[in-house]
């Protein structure tokens, strides 16, 4: 049985992009539709059994009709491939009413044939594929009033209400897992966040305003493979079962720069020594969205800062090429000015998208010994002047009592 495990698509975001002139649509749509064409096309070409996907269809819960029109395209385009889908519900899926339709509930809906959808409640889903029945426990994003009543956060803290949520997704997985056929292949497939998992700068998560489960609350022997949405690296937290997070499938912004991008190809077969199941997993990486820092630092006694900063992008091995480009130029400001910014700009003109950035070193104001003249008074900016001049006692004396007079009386005048 292979099976196809992916997650946190997030259609929808569009920074670091531009507007398509044919389509009208911005070109960092494209992107993620592609990225997801890649997927679609390599399970049609291997024949996968089953295509799982984690939550976090689009980037908010209100997608625009074009976003859902193309989501729904591949989706059926993998159904009608004979191909089952499970998709599941997660937090950028949800809607801020409970009464409101999740954005992938429509699939169900429709009742469309090879689509399994778990958008409200942890359930079991027996779904046939081409090379058997494979049992999937789903555990979509669930809201805090769907695991505890008023009753149950009453005069508790963030803390403690997080914990009572643990608490009882564990009772949901240990339960899921105990109804299940242990003669049928099982996958657990939940968007949570569980610990040890190396976050990165996902921007799109509230750290600390979640709960959060414990690895051994998920890695149990009941499945033969854990399917984890919501954290964009893709890791592997357990070999035994595997605990595996697919990561997104196209980079969202620099915090990402270095993550590779892709899904996860899981192969389950029976071993014929043992009867028992065997399972392996492969990440299968694809052609994502490339993003490039460069960072140059000119001195001051740089005669020409333009070659400089255009001998740096020059010397990228990746090129800027198509590439989303963060150019962070760092310069005294004394030769600020002779930059030429239309070089540069042209030098970046293959970018898909560059951003220019200058962090200039302002001249340090006149010092006396280690304060600056800007943080100490006059009268003492005078006495530390006298001292640096090596003035005798008697005349500090002297220009200090005169300085004060100076002082109070311009003080007087205003």
């Amino acid at each position: 049985m292979k099976i196809i495990h992916f997650a946190d698509l997030h259609l929808g975001i569009e920074n670091y992009g531009r507007i398509d002139p044919s389509t009208g649509l911005s070109s960092r749509l494209n992107d993620f539709l592609a990225a997801l064409d890649q997927l679609i096309d390599y399970a049609l070409e291997n024949r996968a059994d089953l295509v799982l996907f984690c939550g976090d269809a689009y980037k908010t819960r209100d997608p625009s009709q074009t976003q859902q029109r193309e989501f729904a395209r591949r989706i059926n385009h993998l159904a009608t491939g004979n191909i089952p889908v499970f998709l599941l519900a997660g937090n950028h899926d949800m809607p801020n009413a409970s009464w409101r339709a999740t954005t992938t509930e429509i699939f169900d809906t429709l009742a469309v044939k090879n689509i399994y959808v778990s958008s409200n409640r942890p359930d079991i889903y027996n779904i046939p594929t081409a090379s058997g029945t494979v049992q999937v426990v789903s555990l979509p994003w669930l809201r805090r009033s769907t695991l505890l009543s008023r009753e149950d956060t009453k005069n508790l803290n963030l803390e403690q209400i997080n914990q009572r949520m643990q608490e009882a997704l564990t009772q949901v997985i240990t339960s899921k897992a105990a109804g299940l056929d242990p003669s049928l292949p099982a996958i657990l497939a939940a968007h949570v966040w569980v610990t040890g998992a190396r976050v990165g700068s996902e921007s799109l998560m509230s750290i600390g305003q979640e709960p959060v489960l414990l690895l051994s609350n998920i890695a149990l022997p009941a499945f033969d493979y854990v399917a984890l949405g919501h954290i964009h690296k893709h890791q592997v937290l357990s070999e035994n079962p595997p605990v595996v997070y697919a990561g997104s499938l196209e980079r969202v912004d620099f915090g990402e720069e270095n993550d590779e991008k892709g899904f996860y190809v899981v192969d389950i077969e029976p071993d014929p020594t043992t009867g028992k199941r065997q399972v392996s997993f492969e990440f299968h990486p694809i052609n994502a969205r490339r993003f490039l820092t460069i960072d140059v630092t000119t001195e001051e006694d740089d005669l020409d800062p333009t070659t400089t900063v255009l001998r740096a992008i020059a010397g990228q091995e990746t090129g800027v090429r198509d590439a989303v480009v963060r150019l962070n130029i760092s310069l005294p400001s004394s030769i600020e000015g002779q930059l030429r910014n239309n070089e540069i700009r042209d030098a970046l003109k293959e970018a898909h998208y560059s951003t220019i950035a200058r962090e200039v070193q302002r001249e340090t104001r006149l010092r006396l010994g280690d304060q600056n003249v800007e943080e100490i008074t006059p009268l003492a900016a005078l006495k530390a002047y006298l001292e640096l001049q090596k003035a005798s006692p008697e005349r500090q004396k002297v220009l200090l009592e005169y300085g004060e007079k100076l002082i109070e009386g311009e003080g007087d005048s205003n």
